[in-house]
């Protein structure tokens, strides 16, 4: 019977040793995280990870398959580089580091890891490849790097294989896989539920498709049964496509699927080449996903020499009357490019345009009575009757107005009030056009003052056959960026690929789209828990132009659109703290703000950079709450926001300065307030409060809160 225990003991022995070739663990700072990278039978790199003793990414495998050359010799056929490896060395080591964002939540940011290289060589193609993980004590990230080598010098990636084997059947806050847009409602259901779904989630954006039944994008959040927190997502995208999500469900595992070109390959790589960061966030406190500097630490340092020009801008623009009220970006509805018009003072305008000489000093004349610094304007140059259409990919020049708008008297007029404009380009998805005339658009800008440019990408990408998401549309955007900054422009660009952490190394990077934002609240609405699921899923990898600021939420009070805002005017003001962004649209209209003046005093007071920021109770689309400390002052503004089903907040002051009184104005939602039924109702309070006082609001259905802590002298 001994010998028997012992054969079963030396045999078990073997097995592991057979089953794991070689394994290499490395923990986080503060012990939390522990990652574990192995080599399994045959030669396959795997890893896992594991927080405070539970499991949060299974034994997963690694490697890329490359695409085959059809035209190469016998015997010279691609190697897949995802089995049939040694370890030729490691190397684990710390870093610990604080630097100064040039904008940002916090006025520093701790860059705290320990990491683990392992080197590995395939024998059988002579490759060499290293895996590089960073584990911090909120997670961690790794990539593939591929050295310069003879064996290794250029390749195509037909399939990334990477792979992240979930624990359980998990609570997903999802979108489905699409390579051209993120302009979905999230979707709340278990892993298990994703495939049922996805005709439901897509049907209401019918004119996506999905690449998968159980495909989804990232930033993908999900909540285990026993109460931790994971984000899946990527960091530092440059020059390779942006990562997608295929589940297999049934065994709650999933693997990497990049945005593909039009033959179908995902990257073409040429070596030394290092690969986006795959990042796991993992937490057992929502409030710590929010104020996780993971993806931003993973990205190199600011790249720029100078950055005194760049700054935090909180602006207004003729735009949500064009959304919401149905006017036209065209100054005529002659399709001027297919019978040659140059001249668009011989064509009979259609008297509805707003982007007008007169209108836009309108919103001048508000900005500049009420503080915002900048004005967009949207419209304003010629083209916008044949954006749509076959011949788009000429139809811009970015530099022409309409003959309704005074360029030159515009910005002479702006600058006089204290006021800027800010540009905007659409390119209508025709990239070829766009940098064709980029440098003269820019010069354009330095030219009148102009220091900001909204940039848009709606409509099929020419060269024709390309993904919004690919590796050549990801080059682009960065390109854009580079070649701005050049000009010391800042970039605010729309229905680009989501954001993965660059603003860190080109700060000129101000705001993206890249998620469905307000204007969706003209087509029918968002759904109430939307701006409350869009800071653990979007916002992770950089801030979003939502344009809040909606304080008249019933759109037929001043133009025939049935549809509401699906959030109390209360709800709005909130927005401001919880959906972080250097970039802030006052997005309603002026005679809007008129009607409720005493509320925008908030809007006219937060900030929209920070020295400090503070999450104080948080649940994936449930509620929001956070204070923030306006950058270079004392004085704190917190806001609060909800779902659909209301929510109570206790708010300790315990962060404000000892031995101080600070003038709080609180701007809550009134009695009977209710997104569907009561959106206006709202209540301003004024008192006077100290370090150690406790403030408890009620958020209505679809609501929140906003309060102002102004520090006294």
């Amino acid at each position: 019977m001994k010998r028997n225990k012992f054969c079963i003991v030396v045999a078990a022995m073997l097995f592991a040793c057979s089953s794991v070739l070689k394994a290499q663990t490395v923990k986080s700072p503060d012990g939390n995280v522990v990652l574990t990278f192995a080599l399994k039978e045959g030669g396959v790199p795997t890893y896992e990870l594991r927080y405070k003793d539970k499991t949060v990414i299974k034994p997963s495998r690694l490697g890329l398959e490359l695409a085959r050359d059809k035209h190469a010799s016998k015997g010279m056929e691609e190697t897949d580089l995802m089995d049939g490896f040694v370890e030729t060395g490691h190397n684990i080591s710390s870093f610990d580091e604080t630097w100064k964002p040039i904008w940002g939540e916090t006025a520093t940011i701790r860059n705290h890891y320990n990491e683990l290289e392992v080197a590995l060589n395939q024998p059988s193609s002579k490759r060499n490849i290293a895996i590089r993980f960073r584990v911090y004590d909120d997670g961690m990230g790794f990539r593939y790097e591929f050295p310069q080598q003879r064996e290794l010098n250029y390749f195509i990636v037909k399939r990334e294989r990477t792979r992240f084997a979930m624990a359980g059947d998990h609570t997903a806050f999802w979108i489905p896989g699409d390579y051209d847009t993120q302009e979905y409602e999230t979707q709340i259901s278990k892993l298990s539920e994703i495939r049922g779904l996805m005709k439901t989630a897509v049907t209401e954006n019918s004119s996506q498709t999905p690449f998968s039944p159980t495909g989804v994008q990232t930033s993908l959040q999900m909540k285990t049964a026993d109460g931790l927190y994971i984000n899946l997502h990527e960091a530092a995208l440059v020059n390779y496509p942006a990562m997608h999500l295929d589940l297999d469900d049934k065994n709650f595992v999933f693997e990497s699927r990049l945005t593909p070109d039009p033959v179908g390959n995902e990257a073409y790589v040429q070596t030394p080449f290092n690969t986006p960061w795959r990042t796991v966030i993992v937490s057992d406190d929502a409030r710590r996903m929010l104020a996780s500097n993971l993806i931003l630490n993973l990205n190199e340092p600011c790249k720029l020499t100078d950055t005194s020009w760049i700054h935090p801008t909180k602006y207004c623009g003729v735009w949500w009357e064009m959304i919401a009220g149905g006017k036209p970006w065209s100054y005529t509805d002659v399709l001027s490019v297919h019978i040659g018009i140059t001249d668009y003072t011989k064509v009979k305008p259609n008297g509805t345009h707003p982007a007008n000489t007169n209108n836009v000093k309108r919103y001048i004349d508000f900005a500049a009575k009420n503080g915002l610094q900048q004005v967009l304007v949207e419209g304003w140059n010629i083209g916008w009757e044949d954006w749509f259409g076959h011949w788009k990919d000429n139809v811009f020049d970015f530099v022409t107005p309409y003959p309704d708008f005074d360029l030159a008297y515009l910005n002479e007029y702006a600058h006089s009030k204290g006021v800027k404009l800010m540009m905007h380009h659409e390119t209508s998805g025709s990239t070829l056009n766009y940098e064709r005339h980029m440098e003269a658009a820019y010069t354009l800008m330095n030219k009148y003052g102009y220091d900001a440019v909204k940039s848009g990408y709606v409509g099929d990408m020419i060269p024709r056959g390309e993904y919004h998401y690919s590796q050549s549309m990801v080059n682009h955007y960065l390109y854009c960026v580079k070649e701005a900054a050049k000009h010391r422009i800042m970039v605010n660009a729309h229905e680009a690929v989501r954001p993965t952490g660059l603003c860190r190394t080109y700060p000129n990077l101000v705001g993206n789209e890249s998620a469905r934002g307000t204007e969706y609240e003209a087509f029918g609405g968002n759904a109430p828990y939307h701006t409350v699921i869009l800071p653990f899923t979007r916002l992770q990898g950089g801030p979003m132009d939502y344009t809040p600021g909606i304080l008249e939420t019933r759109l037929n009070k001043w133009c025939g659109n049935q549809s509401y805002v699906h959030t109390t005017l209360v709800g709005q003001l909130a927005l401001y703290l919880t959906m972080y962004s250097p970039l802030q649209m006052a997005a309603d209209l002026p005679e809007n703000y008129e009607r409720y003046d005493d509320a925008f005093q908030f809007i006219r007071d937060v900030a929209c950079d920070w020295d400090d920021s503070k999450y104080i109770e948080a649940e994936p689309a449930q509620y929001i709450t956070v204070a923030r400390k306006a950058k270079g002052t004392d004085n704190w503004f917190i806001g609060g926001k909800c779902d659909q089903n209301g929510h109570r907040s206790v708010i300790k002051l315990d962060f404000l300065d000892k031995g101080r009184k600070y003038a709080c104005t609180i701007y809550a939602d009134g009695p009977g307030a209710d997104y569907e039924k009561n959106p206006s109702a709202y209540v301003i309070t004024k008192k006077t409060v100290k370090r150690g006082d406790t403030l408890r609001l009620t958020m209505a259905r679809g609501g929140g809160f906003a309060v102002s802590l102004m520090a006294e002298k």
